[in-house]
């Protein structure tokens, strides 16, 4: 789930695409500036942003985010294998086939009518190595063989929010089996207020992996606002002094928090479990207006 655009203008000749699918009503709103571009909204709230013409282009803040994280999990230009739990309308999995040629990519997508509708009017490049699948995304992480992924992103949300169950130390556990040596976590959660939910998730990272690092707007991270955060995580050092420089510098710039003040931020958060897991917050009313 993303959250706020960055533009606005006068809408070209195209019209919006609504239809029903497995999680409530989807729309593809042309963008107003970019004439091959288009946002998918879910029951109202932004999805994903796509540039037919552009797959390098990100426009949501919190893909951009994860798009610094794809271009910093190996040298530019290797192909990679990524895991992207939630599909959407594969925006990140195809920027990577587009920074990444020959890149192998399989998503895991439960709205199997919501990959219907993207197919339909926002085609993949027949080149590019992408694999969609139906099903829950923890059960299809376990289909996945062990060690394959160079990267796993999760940005997976029924409704506004993530599942309980991908949310815990078994859950990243799963995670872990189907990482390569040196293999990247990357997770988009949304939380706001008092961040309790943020905070039990990197207690839980925490627990699991031996660096972490989060990137937020920083209104989001003193609970000034509901927002989106990634989570990045790995067992090797992670590029923190570059990756905190692309998020303050990205449009809508961000804060990176990692080592002690990340431990601080999150002193006192219980690893969650699946015993104890819960779905993330609820959106206030009118978040995406």
């Amino acid at each position: 789930m993303a959250g706020r655009r960055q533009g606005g203008g006068r809408t070209r000749d195209r019209e919006a695409v609504s239809a029903p699918v497995d999680g409530g009503q989807a729309e593809l709103r042309p963008d107003r500036e970019r004439p091959q571009a288009w946002t998918l909204l879910l029951d109202g709230a932004p999805q994903s942003y796509v540039d037919l013409a552009d797959p390098g282009h990100l426009d949501f803040p919190y893909q951009r985010t994860l798009g610094h994280v794809i271009d910093l999990v190996a040298p530019a230009g290797r192909p990679v294998r990524v895991a992207h739990l939630g599909g959407g309308a594969l925006t990140l999995a195809r920027y990577t086939a587009h920074t990444r040629p020959r890149s192998t990519q399989q998503a895991v997508e439960a709205d199997t009518q919501l990959t219907e509708l993207v197919r339909a009017h926002l085609p993949l490049d027949r080149t590019w190595r992408i694999k969609v699948r139906g099903g829950d995304a923890r059960a299809g992480l376990a289909k996945f063989p062990e060690g394959w992924a160079d990267l796993v992103i999760a940005d997976v949300f029924a409704g506004a929010r993530t599942p309980a169950h991908l949310t815990t130390a078994e859950f990243l556990a799963e995670v872990r089996r189907v990482l390569a040596p040196g293999g990247w976590y990357a997770a988009n959660v949304t939380d706001g207020g008092p961040l309790a939910f943020l905070r039990g998730q990197i207690a839980t990272l925490r627990d699991a992996f031996a660096e972490v690092a989060l990137a937020a707007d920083p209104a989001v991270l003193r609970g000034r606002r509901f927002g989106n955060a990634v989570l990045l995580a790995a067992d090797g050092p992670l590029p923190v002094s570059e990756f905190t420089r692309r998020v303050a510098t990205d449009p809508h710039p961000g804060r990176v928090d990692h080592g002690r003040p990340l431990a601080d931020f999150a002193a006192g958060a219980a690893v969650v479990t699946d015993a104890t897991a819960t779905p993330s917050p609820q959106p206030p009313a009118r978040t995406f207006d």
